[in-house]
């Protein structure tokens, strides 16, 4: 690690909603990060909880701060939204570079020392780290292993423009005192619009780092996963009215019964023969199945969302008084 990167400073930040059961697994990857702990303050806000979030996040700062970490508990109880919540965590943070992970999340010990080293590139605004499944027992859980469900580059390869999940990503500040925040009433697809925004009304570049690494845990059941692609067909309706971008292709149930047979007709009966003879996996015979499920969801959650209008406003975020913003110049801004 570089002497510029060591002298950034970080600031984590991380919604939480009903966090109790992640929140330790969660906590022990914070305290593993190899990053200096004077460079990096972790800043969780719990956005409403109904179970012991804030409980177990008071005792944590306690142990946390003994132990010589910067960490802070806020809370958003206004507005029921993880984007929301982050601004709040924004607005107290004293980092040069904002890193966001969720509380389903575990990074692993290099992930705030590998993304921050990329903003020692003064063009770039956004870091975009990569995400992979944490494995596990379930069906379910093998699927999305197996089809890389959670991996960014499918959202950096997006056509409209690049984008990363706040799941692992990383923004210089500065971008945003230019563009402002999160929509704080958006409910999914803010981490697409904001780094649009970024993009496309500023100079900053996004890039990606593959070795920041941050395990996700997969749905393990169909209730989860049904709520999960219709948050993504409900993400594509909100950036069609933001930016008029192509709404996803629906499935039919034409199309859905078609596929359906033919799993069974043809694909079931052969797979069952490639699995006997050791060239395929279980989690290979129900692929189709699951993957008409998803395709459902979203279609569902497409159709059904509407866009609300509050979700146009963006907040800005203003210098603090005593708070400089260092050397570093902005770019310019696009016109």
């Amino acid at each position: 690690m570089n002497e510029p990167v060591l002298n950034f400073s970080v600031s984590v930040i991380i919604p939480i909603y009903n966090g109790e059961l992640d929140l330790p697994d969660l906590l022990d990857c914070l305290r593993s990060q190899t990053f200096p702990r004077d460079r990096v303050e972790y800043l969780l806000i719990d956005n409403n909880s109904q179970d012991k979030t804030l409980e177990v996040l008071s005792n944590a700062a306690q142990n946390f701060q003994s132990e010589g970490f910067i960490f802070k508990v806020l809370v958003e109880k206004e507005i029921q939204s993880s984007y929301a919540a982050r601004n709040v965590g924004i607005r107290q943070a004293n980092g040069e570079i904002l890193l966001f992970t969720d509380v389903d999340c575990r990074p692993q010990p290099q992930w705030v020392a590998e993304i921050v080293s990329h903003f020692a590139d003064p063009t770039i605004g956004i870091v975009v780290g990569e995400l992979q499944g944490l494995a596990g027992p379930s069906l379910l859980e093998q699927y999305a292993l197996s089809n890389q469900m959670m991996s960014q580059h499918f959202l950096v390869e997006h056509p409209f423009c690049s984008y990363g999940q706040t799941a692992n990503l990383a923004i210089r500040k500065l971008a945003l005192y230019q563009i402002g925040l999160f929509r704080p009433y958006l409910t999914t697809g803010g981490d697409a619009d904001i780094c649009w925004r970024i993009q496309r009304e500023t100079t900053w570049k996004l890039t990606t780092a593959p070795q920041a690494l941050i395990y996700h845990r997969n749905r393990d059941n169909f209730g989860d996963l049904h709520q999960q692609w219709k948050r993504y067909g409900a993400s594509n309706r909100y950036l069609h009215e933001l930016y008029g971008v192509p709404l996803m292709r629906s499935l039919t149930f034409t199309e859905g019964a078609y596929d359906l047979v033919r799993w069974l007709v043809k694909e079931l009966p052969l797979g069952c023969i490639r699995l006997l003879r050791g060239k395929a996996q279980a989690i290979d015979l129900i692929k189709t199945p699951i993957d008409i499920f998803n395709f459902q969801s979203r279609t569902i959650g497409q159709k059904k969302a509407k866009f609300p209008e509050n979700a146009r406003y963006i907040d800005r975020l203003e210098v603090n008084p005593g708070h400089t913003l260092g050397d570093r110049s902005y770019p310019l801004t696009k016109r």
